[in-house]
């Protein structure tokens, strides 16, 4: 069995899918996953080696909560406030 800690390019490759999935169902739901991924897949390559498996994927998780926290504060519309259209595009 390959030890986990050297698969970072697995958690690389994860998160360039679930950034692709993002393009293809908007909403920062995958975005999130993808920024997790993509955190862990560059910290494997340094001190987060050492780590046991539910330990990184427990940092996953964390990380990608907190990104798609973040990005849902950033992008989302103000509260009480919903987007209307006032004119068609084919006008």
């Amino acid at each position: 069995m390959a030890d986990f800690a050297t698969t970072w390019w697995v958690w690389m490759a994860s998160a360039l899918v679930l950034a692709i999935l993002e393009v293809l169902a908007p909403g920062f739901v995958f975005l999130g996953f993808a920024i997790g991924a993509a955190v862990v897949g560059v910290a494997l390559l340094g001190p987060m080696q050492l780590l046991s498996v539910p330990m990184i994927l427990l940092v996953f998780a964390a990380l990608s909560l907190v990104a798609w926290l973040i990005l849902r504060r950033v992008f989302a519309l103000p509260t009480g406030q919903v987007k209307t259209f006032e004119h068609d595009i084919n006008d």
